[in-house]
């Protein structure tokens, strides 16, 4: 199984590809989707669902897994947050690749074994988990955690809705 796991923000947008190869896991790509502090909302949104399509075309991933809304004080902030992780969703959907959506508590119990972790542990044990080179940087690590999650999820008592 192949997933595609996205940490979204506007100004630096998380994401892995992560395959199951036997028991190994294997991160495929991993980074930052990257926009400059001056660039307007709507080009940022543009250009999120522009390179999350193209992962979605090289990679072709059974799944999609996405850090669902968390609750914050600055409405403004969560309604960003939330156009762009539409931006990413209707990528998805429109290559026709389930989408599933999973708590960052949740993603820090399947990585750290602890709904509190830190950044720091987040990066650390994906480090370990995938084998990787160097410590990801954090967007990139909450990425592969959230693709690290799904696929810990698909026990028949874990398994996520599509969204």
């Amino acid at each position: 199984m192949k997933v595609l796991g996205i940490d979204t923000s506007l100004r630096s947008t998380g994401y892995a590809v992560v395959e199951e190869e036997g028991s190994r896991l294997v991160a495929l790509e991993y980074g930052n989707i990257r926009n400059k502090a001056d660039l307007p909302l709507t080009r940022c949104l543009a250009e999120i669902h522009g390179r999350v399509a193209e992962l979605v075309e090289r990679h072709r991933p059974d799944a999609v897994a996405v850090e669902s809304v968390i609750y914050g004080k600055n409405a403004g902030t969560m309604l960003v947050l939330g156009e762009a992780r539409g931006a990413v969703l209707v990528a998805a959907a429109e290559a026709g690749v389930p989408a599933y959506e999973y708590e960052p508590r949740r993603m820090k119990r399947a990585v750290c074994g602890n709904s509190l972790a830190e950044k720091d542990q987040i990066r650390r044990m994906v480090k370990t988990l995938f084998s990787l080179p160097e410590l990801p940087q954090n967007d990139a690590a909450d990425a592969l955690g959230l693709a690290f999650c799904h696929l810990n999820s698909r026990s028949p008592a874990l398994s996520p809705q599509a969204i």
